[in-house]
């Protein structure tokens, strides 16, 4: 990478830096109003107010800035919904340490009279950053989530939405185009960007994002081109000078995931590195693990103002240097001659020549194939550096389309993906075996796109469900017909199979999704009587029974909803999970229960491949259903694929739709609090017999809907993560598996712990641990005491040490041999509430400093008692 290409990116990143900074102190007033930790004067009112939103809830970490802008650059930014993680750009898989985007964001050119203007969120190469926000409040990024019941108008898990315009002519926020050399001239457009994200299976791996974009100048915009642009680096976190080696491309199609050798259109463009490994130079990578390279990220339009229009892939490599800076490019010729971009063949800067790349309607060849002779199809000749270009470089894309003209007033559409892929690498030795920058076709031809493919054409069908009539008017979209053909009895015989492909193009933003997570909490292990002390102020263990929890949840909401895709009820049951980290990796199953219900698969004498012989066409059946079908002595275990059924002329099997461990009378496993309890109904719903009313709260608890579990065998000094799931019995007809609500999304944290008053009525005996503190220990790595619930944190701001068997109140002081105070903690909390006990300290002195190797005393001051000690700290 040239020089000029490191210093345009940190002008960048200063840039975002500045910004930010002024974000957050703004922020601090908008998160935290009851902490008076920033006043209300130090927002300037009169400056765009730049906030972000951060995706994390799927595979796919991302955000969005209300500058127009995705990723984070070369910056930490903090997440304003929970500041202990660094907010990701692009992290996949998320929650890691690979990052695939340095900026995207979207440009917006026109022809306004005689002038050509485009408008920018950022140019990625000089510091142009042309959208901003309004001041506050209104210029504040909103956040609503269908898993909050109040946000009725919410779409995803993760909604963000905001408001930005290009209309902001301050030389301080908008700088002069260094190649036109005039001040920004706005388009006067404003943009209302919503984007979307999920935890689904299906839906975990892309952004969706909702656009509508308005003229509200008093001129209209001829001839309108849009585009999106995305420079990626893929990279580690916090790295510098891995992203030299990116290819891209665009890829039109893949095999239909759905078979019937259909072929579907997902027309992406995509970025990648190279070969999947870390480095290019060595086999230690190899094979492939966790910490590599192997996936891809794209960006795909979904809806556009108009479908016919034109539209052009282009890709580039930004360089100071004329030689290196290069993006393929057509020959002139009289009715459309060539366009010199100031003596550069790749970056596009100033107004216009940012215009022209983006309404020229040329479809770059893949990076890939840069060094092959490509003159027969028009091209320029290969430079001397293509073979270099070839196998990888610091590469940006642009994805445009258009034209269209916009009346004031007028507000056009605009939907679009960013989408992420696994398993694009698979082979670790085929760079170094069968690449070959002259004859690539061999080493494109390992490049998987199977998954970028398939979760690409689930982010289409989730803008617009295939078979869904929406508004009513009796289409419900695009189908094929897969027809199956065999021969029996010198006879053809065909099975015809129509399949939805397409809506009716009208947008839905909806797709399956699993049943609402229950509502949880810790109790007491053992409550007395046939009532609960309290949910909102939950008890933890008595004095003989430390290292158990008890985990109670409420599953009303979690049973009787339904799936907004199907329109059916589609609850199948509950999985309790432990871990010792918030990170979906860290949970573990440890108890499960589902209905008894069992899928039947009917025999299809036409399907042409053993794979697809036995087909599931219906919903389970419960084991009453299918005695009402077949006789009350049916058993559906007598018969599976190896023994079917026969009933009129037909052959079934039935299977369990997940293990029938429908068993909830077992007090060792998941089992009802209220055994008897038969489900409310119209008839009995205001009957006290029939809820639970919580004494703190006088909130109403539908008794048939409360569940238990106890968990033993804990260690007391460990912060321990419930969680409960509740899980579907997917979609047979669309080929939907069971959807699960993530372990990670739904959980309560608790140390196993002795009550407050247990402690506080038989003195103190306050545990430290661990001590002595060693960091060669490497508490954090090896997952104990550090680190938890933190999104790769510097090493020198993860230490703890934690105290435990505390009074619910009191004051910990750490002092120095020498007896001078090092820190000073106050623990307060509710009696007997969750982390009453414990407290930790993060080995940061009351100048903010860390403390050095040594012995220190602490003190612990209640009106319970006192204790005195000692920690030794090795570092």
């Amino acid at each position: 990478m040239a020089i000029r290409d490191k210093i345009s990116k940190v002008s960048l990143y200063i840039f975002i830096c500045l910004a930010f900074l002024f974000f957050q102190s703004a922020a601090r007033t908008a998160y935290n109003k009851d902490e008076n930790i920033f006043q209300l004067h130090k927002i300037n009112i009169n400056e765009p107010y730049v906030d972000i939103g951060v995706h994390r809830v799927g595979k796919l970490g991302l955000t969005v800035i209300n500058t127009g802008n995705i990723g984070t650059a070369w910056t930490s930014m903090l997440d304003p919904r929970d500041p202990s993680r660094i907010a990701p750009s692009a992290i996949y898989p998320y929650p890691g340490n690979n990052k695939y985007l340095y900026t995207g964001t979207i440009w917006i050119g026109a022809v306004v009279g005689r002038d050509t203007l485009v408008s920018v969120g950022s140019d990625g190469w000089f510091y142009v950053n042309e959208m901003w926000p309004n001041p506050y409040p209104n210029g504040e990024v909103q956040f609503r989530s269908i898993t909050n019941p109040d946000d009725f108008d919410a779409v995803s898990e993760e909604d963000f939405i905001m408001i930005y315009t290009d209309t902001v002519t301050n030389p301080a926020l908008v700088a002069v185009d260094p190649t036109d050399a005039r001040p920004h001239i706005p388009l006067n457009i404003e943009i209302n960007q919503r984007s979307y994200a999920w935890s689904y299976a299906y839906a975990e791996d892309f952004v969706l994002f909702d656009m509508s974009i308005k003229n509200i100048g008093n001129r209209v915009l001829n001839k309108v081109y849009m585009s999106l642009y995305v420079d990626a680096d893929v990279s580690k976190v916090g790295s510098f000078d891995e992203f030299t080696d990116d290819i891209s491309g665009f890829r039109k199609a893949i095999n239909s995931p759905f078979g019937c050798d259909w072929v579907d259109t997902i027309n992406i463009a995509w970025i990648a590195d190279n070969n999947g490994r870390n480095d290019n130079d060595s086999e230690d990578d190899c094979p492939f693990s966790a910490g590599n390279y192997t996936g891809i990220n794209g960006m795909r339009v979904i809806r556009t103002p108009s479908d016919s229009l034109k539209y052009s892939f282009n890709w580039w490599i930004s360089n100071g240097n004329a030689l290196l800076d290069f993006g393929p490019r057509k020959k002139g010729s009289e009715e459309n001659p060539f366009r010199d971009f100031g003596g550069f063949l790749g970056t596009p800067v100033g107004d216009r020549n940012k215009y022209y790349i983006m309404s020229h309607e040329e479809f770059d060849y893949d990076q890939l194939f840069s060094a092959k002779d490509n003159t027969s199809d028009g091209w320029l000749e290969r430079g001397a550096d293509a073979f270099d270009f070839a196998d990888g470089y610091d590469t940006r894309f642009l994805l445009s389309f258009g034209p269209f003209d916009i009346s004031p007033g007028e507000v056009l559409p605009l939907t679009y993906a960013y989408v992420a892929g696994e398993n694009f690498h698979k082979d670790c030795l085929a760079y170094e075996n069968i690449f070959n920058p002259s004859l690539p076709e061999e080493y494109y031809n390992s490049f998987s796109f199977d998954d970028i493919g398939l979760n690409s054409i689930w982010a289409g069908m989730i803008y617009d469900n295939p078979g869904v009539d929406t508004d009513g008017d009796g289409y419900r979209g695009k189908y094929r017909v897969c027809i199956e053909s065999t021969f029996v009895d010198n006879n053809w015989l065909y099975n015809f199979d129509t399949v939805y492909y397409q809506g009716d193009n009208v947008p839905d933003f909806r797709g399956a999704s699993p049943p609402p997570a229950p509502e949880l909490w810790v109790i007491n292990p053992y409550p007395t009587g046939d009532t609960i002390k309290s949910l909102i102020v939950p008890h933890v263990n008595d004095e003989n029974n430390s290292g158990e929890m008890t985990i109670q949840w409420y599953g009303y909401r979690s049973e009787t909803t339904k799936d907004p895709f199907s329109g059916q009820i589609d609850f199948e049951g509950y999985r309790v999970y432990i871990s010792l980290t918030e990170n979906l990796t860290g949970f573990y199953k440890v108890c499960s229960f589902d209905k008894e219900d069992y899928n039947r698969y009917q025999f299809n004498p036409y399907a042409t491949t053993i794979e697809n012989e036995w087909e599931l066409n219906d919903l389970p059946f419960s084991i009453d259903e299918l005695k009402d079908l077949y006789g009350e002595d049916f058993s559906p275990d007598l018969y599976r694929r190896d023994n079917p059924f026969y009933w009129e002329g037909i052959s079934y099997y039935f299977a369990p739709q997940d293990w029938n461990q429908s068993d909830l009378t077992d007090t060792t496993k998941i089992h009802k609090i209220y055994p008897n309890q038969p489900p409310p109904t119209t008839l009995n719903h205001d009957s006290a017999w029939v809820y639970y009313r919580d004494e703190m709260t006088e909130n109403r608890y539908f008794k048939y809907y409360m569940y238990q579990y106890k968990a033993k065998n804990l260690l007391p000094s460990n912060k321990y993560y419930f969680s409960v799931s509740a899980f579907d019995f997917g979609s047979p007809s669309s080929d939907l598996a069971s959807l699960e609500t993530r372990p990670n999304k739904n959980f309560i944290t608790e140390y196993p712990q002795n009550q407050n008053s247990t402690i506080e009525s038989t003195g103190l005996n306050v545990i430290v641990y661990p001590n002595p503190y060693r960091a060669d220990a490497n508490y954090r790595d090896n997952g104990f005491f550090e680190g938890r619930g933190m999104d790769n944190p510097p090493v020198e701001r993860s230490r703890r040490i934690h105290f435990t068997n505390l009074p619910h109140k009191c004051t910990i002081r750490i002092f120095s041999i020498d007896g001078d105070l090092i820190r000073e903690l106050y623990h307060d909390q509710p009696k007997d509430y969750p982390e009453s006990m414990h407290h930790e300290w993060d080995l940061i002195t009351r100048n903010t400093q860390m403390v050095v190797s040594g012995i220190y005393y602490y003190s612990i001051e209640s009106e319970y008692g006192n204790q005195i000690g000692k920690i030794v700290i090795i570092l």
